[in-house]
């Protein structure tokens, strides 16, 4: 055989097997993108989508600013995320579903704001919340009960919504229902992780001891030697207010200290607690 008949037999295969390539490669079906099935089975629950205005009210509760950072547990196709990320806000979906992860990321493409938006293939349970200002969830009852510790340890005022399912005896700050374009699951609940007071706390003039359940707080307040109950106590995030021997006191709690207003018939004073126990701060060095 010749060298150039052998040549043009070593091409003709080459030409051949590469048609074979080709015919063989559209022969073959194209991989479908995965598309989500409502009720489908996940790790904790199944997957239903939170009806778009419900999306809407549960953002405008939290009042949802360029300034926050939005975390969705269970973040599903990721909507809530996107129309955070829409209002400016950095957000995060945590999601246990790989193939629903990848679906957030496309849609987040498609909407323009693959920037503000970060999708992760994560446990909730085992997830790092301290960076949320807000928490947006679509959980069962339990879960939410499960979680709850950890979301009452978060940063005073965080703000967490949930679509129709509760904290149990923690009751809602707020709750709200849609009746436009939703036609179930159509509630969103509001809480306010509230500042930690219980305890014993000093003013100039007596003594506030406080006890509290969640966001409610009740005691006493003790001025000389009188001795009057708290009432209508309560926490939202670090403001508190209550009432007490007729006068009604609110403030702001930072820390170790409470400062703020009393009115008492048509007076208003100043007035401030300092919690009993806690050193006082060394005046500053000349």
């Amino acid at each position: 055989m010749s060298a150039s008949h052998f040549v043009r037999r070593s091409l003709l295969a080459l030409y051949l097997s590469v048609i074979a390539a080709g015919v063989f490669a559209q022969a073959q079906p194209a991989q479908e993108q995965f598309q989500p099935q409502v009720g489908q089975e996940g790790k904790d629950v199944v997957w239903v989508p939170t009806p778009q205005a419900l999306v809407e009210k549960m953002l405008d509760m939290a009042k949802v600013a360029p300034q926050d950072y939005v975390i969705d547990l269970g973040s599903g196709d990721g909507r809530t995320v996107i129309t955070a990320a829409k209002r400016g806000a950095r957000a995060r979906g945590i999601e246990y579903n790989p193939d629903m992860v990848e679906l957030s990321k496309r849609n987040a493409a498609k909407e323009g704001v693959s920037d503000k938006t970060h999708f992760v293939q994560a446990d909730l349970f085992e997830s790092d919340l301290s960076e949320a200002t807000v928490i947006t969830m679509f959980l069962l009852p339990e879960i939410n009960l499960k979680l709850r510790p950890r979301i009452l340890d978060l940063k005073t005022g965080t703000r967490i919504v949930s679509n129709t399912f509760t904290m149990g005896e923690w009751t809602a700050d707020q709750t709200a229902t849609v009746s436009d374009d939703c036609v179930s699951y159509c509630t969103a609940l509001l809480w306010v992780v509230p500042a930690k007071v219980e305890g014993t706390w000093e003013l100039p003039q007596g003594e506030l001891r406080l006890r509290q359940t969640f966001q409610m707080i009740t005691g006493t307040l003790r001025s000389g030697m009188v001795v009057a109950p708290i009432t209508n106590g309560r926490l939202r995030g670090d403001q508190v207010s209550f009432s007490a021997g007729g006068a009604q006191y609110t403030g702001r709690v930072s820390g170790n200290a409470i400062e703020g207003a009393v009115k008492s018939g048509g007076s208003n004073r100043r007035w401030s607690a300092t919690r009993a126990g806690v050193p006082a701060a060394a005046p500053p060095r000349p």
